[in-house]
């Protein structure tokens, strides 16, 4: 039986569009992208969601936690579910957030972390090989309640599908923009409206097809 596990920050979570500061909201199992993208792939698939809002590719949060290193966490993730057979990536929306001050080459570069646990010769032998498809993230736009987190997010997050589609190629795993088929919702600059959730899973259904 096939089984996907999709690694992630709020979007992948299932986190609404922001309205209040403070308050915790998630979308229904139906609405998700993770399980849009599960119900598409067919009978017989597993799936495992690990989206943690505020995950960041590779920096400890000074405010929300250590923990929010993805580093650690695909480590623990990869160690938890299994035998994965196709693994989904997609983080760096937080990374470029104002506290941390990274270019889209350090963003790319903490990414790259991610896909290296991925296909070490460990992760890889414990799960008997699996396929990994990186997804870039759409770019911020610095409005809503949590703009001042994201000053200059937007020229940031600009700079990623060019790097993240290279970085793939060079690793040979899959590829998905997903910039190039959904936009953020206008209320905060940072999550998914449902209809994009939709969209995006029907894609990355399509995408673990190709790959």
């Amino acid at each position: 039986m096939p089984f996907l596990m999709t690694f992630g920050d709020s979007n992948t979570h299932g986190t609404p569009p922001i309205v209040t500061r403070g308050e915790y909201h998630r979308f229904a199992p139906g609405v998700r992208w993770p399980h849009v993208c599960w119900r598409a792939l067919g009978v017989g698939w597993e799936l495992a969601e690990e989206g943690l809002p505020g995950r960041t590719a590779q920096f400890p949060d000074p405010v929300m936690g250590a923990h929010m290193n993805g580093q650690d966490g695909l480590k623990i993730a990869l160690q938890s579910h299994g035998p994965v057979d196709v693994l989904t990536l997609m983080l760096g929306t937080n990374d470029v957030k104002a506290r941390f001050s990274a270019t889209p080459q350090a963003v790319t570069a903490g990414v790259a972390g991610l896909v290296d646990i991925a296909l070490s010769l460990e992760m890889q032998a414990r799960h008997g090989g699996f396929q990994v498809l990186l997804i870039c993230p759409p770019p911020v736009a610095e409005v809503g309640p949590i703009a001042g987190e994201f000053l200059g997010a937007t020229a940031r997050s600009r700079g990623l599908a060019e790097r993240y589609r290279d970085l793939a190629a060079a690793r040979g795993i899959g590829f998905l923009d997903a910039g190039e088929i959904i936009e953020v919702s206008p209320q905060d600059g940072i999550h998914f409206e449902p209809e994009a959730h939709t969209t995006l899973g029907l894609a990355v259904a399509e995408a673990i097809g190709r790959l």
